[in-house]
């Protein structure tokens, strides 16, 4: 962890004075798009958020909160509430998804986990399952990690394997399926040579079996679910690279869109449904066409499609794919180990913090702001308040949820006196637009902002400091688009609705009485993500951040 003369002592920063209340407030789902009809945050009346972008412009700018910024692979994936929070409270970029299963498997770690310990019951009796994008793409899925999964579990006591391939020529060339077939069918050609009883049992194209998103469209998951779990699928073969090679051929379909197939045995038994006392592990490390399949295998009332029967198993991602809804509920590869961050070196150099939300992102503020930490750092000079969240209805219902008691806490906690630091998560923009709902969205965004107004007006009261941010997008746009940007339309005419994160930048709005009148936001940050977040927060108390930080947003200009 620590190098040699490492210290939790911060230096003074030259120019910035210590004993600034600073607040900091993150709006959920709050990104930054043009404006038109479906982007709610433009179209909801948000007078205080709009005085700071237009108001001051230099103390405004935006960040990245996706991609390699929050340490995901590929700069098409949507960032989230998670990795968001890490980067924000870390002042760090740390591995996630695709790079945090490589370290795993490089170093055996995911072997010792809960996740594989939980899936390992099932190997001296079950079967143990493996089902996800057979491809090199690295988008959703490697090959290479899927062969050391097949090499680990065998070396650990799995004695009956079966894989269910799902084909891509999307991110990688179409007509490559057939050789990723091949090399799997020799890998576990091998294992056979071993004794292990390895097989592929099924399969079907990316776009037409099991990898919907957003629940689009159910029958996607369904007809994964069918051949997968019950075997059963409307062509049969006794082996994998003649389906592939046989359907590309005469249905003329592309690797995507390959119709689902099983592999049967001679007497024309499937030779790997999913049956009780076995074990189910979804590979994919991207979560967005993983979530419905998840929910299909974890939800007992589910009610999506008929799943006709329903094995007792047990399952895990390889991730977990959603942080929110817990969802699996048991996974391979833990979320990383975030040592020395923000948030435990200014408790350490005595700035005492107060972190509050309400209960659909309170470990947001908490726990994944500290690094995926539980816990206080010094209960002496913290205070988390957790204000329990609506159940038993959706939050388009109420989109207001709970910004106002949130509000008032942070503004009881600045006015107080007690604090140095006042956090606070407004979930609005996040939860109410994950509904897909535009009307409760826009009511959603216009609560947040007037719970922005209240903390900024308490902060203005005693001389403080405030920062606004967001931890990813998804209010601003709440339809799906065309390549062209165009809304696209349902076969009924209607628009598509977008549910789910952005690839949108976010605010960072800085301000206050006790800002340092010489402070603006520095040019010569390239492309700066929420990771430099921490280091500007570390400034507005005085301090310098450590060495290996993602660098400040600020300067300090003399007048």
């Amino acid at each position: 962890m620590a190098s040699s003369g490492f210290s939790w002592t911060l230096p003074d920063h030259p120019k910035l004075p210590k004993g600034k209340t600073v607040a900091l407030v993150v709006l959920d789902g709050w990104g930054e798009a043009n404006a038109d009809k479906y982007n709610c945050i433009h179209v909801a009346q948000t007078p205080v958020m709009d005085s700071l972008k237009n108001g001051a412009p230099e103390r405004w700018r935006l960040v990245k909160a996706h991609g390699t910024a929050v340490g995901l692979p590929s700069e098409d994936d949507m960032g989230n509430s998670e990795v968001g929070h890490n980067a924000l409270g870390a002042g760090r970029i740390f591995a996630q998804g695709a790079k945090l299963v490589d370290l795993a498997l490089a170093s055996g770690k995911i072997y010792d986990g809960e996740g594989f310990n939980y899936i390992k019951e099932c190997f001296d009796k079950g079967t143990l399952h493996l089902i996800g994008l057979l491809s090199d793409g690295g988008v959703h899925s490697r090959l290479d990690q899927v062969q050391l999964l097949l090499k680990g579990a065998s070396e650990r006591g799995a004695k009956r394997i079966r894989v269910h391939i799902l084909t891509d020529g999307r991110d990688v060339l179409d007509g490559s399926s057939v050789g990723f077939v091949e090399t799997l069918e020799s890998d576990l050609s091998q294992l056979r040579d071993k004794g292990i009883d390895a097989r592929i049992a099924s399969g079907g194209g990316r776009m037409y079996v099991t990898m919907d998103r957003y629940e689009n469209d159910w029958d996607v998951v369904k007809r994964g679910w069918d051949a997968q779990v019950l075997g059963e699928a409307p062509y049969k073969f006794q082996n994998a690279v003649e389906a592939v090679k046989t359907l590309r051929a005469e249905t003329k379909a592309s690797d995507q869109y390959l119709p689902p197939f099983v592999i049967v045995d001679e007497s024309g038994k499937s030779v790997g449904p999913v049956v009780d006392g076995d074990a189910v592990v979804t590979f994919n490390f991207r979560a967005d066409r993983m979530v419905m399949l998840a929910k299909a295998l974890e939800y007992a009332d589910f009610d999506k499609f008929d799943r006709v029967r329903v094995p007792k198993i047990r399952y895990a991602g390889m991730l977990q794919y959603d942080g929110e809804l817990k969802l699996p509920s048991h996974y391979l590869v833990s979320p990383p180990e975030i040592e020395r961050t923000s948030g435990e070196y200014l408790v350490k150099n005595g700035v005492r913090t107060f972190a509050c939300s309400e209960t659909v992102k309170f470990g947001h503020v908490t726990f994944f702001w500290n690094g995926n930490r539980s816990g206080y750092f010094d209960e002496t000079k913290e205070e988390y308040v957790e204000i329990p969240s609506d159940i038993g209805i959706t939050f388009n219902v109420k989109p207001n949820m709970k910004a106002l008691e949130i509000a008032e806490k942070a503004r009881d906690a600045i006015l107080s006196g007690k604090f140095d630091q006042v956090r606070v998560n407004l979930p609005n923009g996040d939860m109410v637009g994950h509904t897909g709902d535009i009307e409760a969205t826009v009511v959603a965004c216009k609560a947040a902002d007037e719970a922005v107004k209240i903390i900024l007006d308490a902060i203005e009261q005693v001389g403080g400091i405030y920062l606004v941010t967001a931890d990813h997008g998804n209010a601003e746009d709440m339809v799906k688009r065309n390549k062209s940007g165009q809304p696209l339309l349902d076969k009924n005419g209607g628009i598509q609705i977008l549910t789910s994160h952005t690839l949108q930048p976010v605010p960072v709005a800085i301000g206050g009485p006790g800002l340092h009148p010489g402070v603006k936001f520095r040019s010569d940050i390239q492309t700066p993500g929420l990771a430099n977040v921490a280091a500007t927060v570390m400034n507005f108390h005085g301090f310098e951040a450590p060495a290996d930080y993602e660098p400040t947003l600020i300067e300090v200009v003399d007048n």
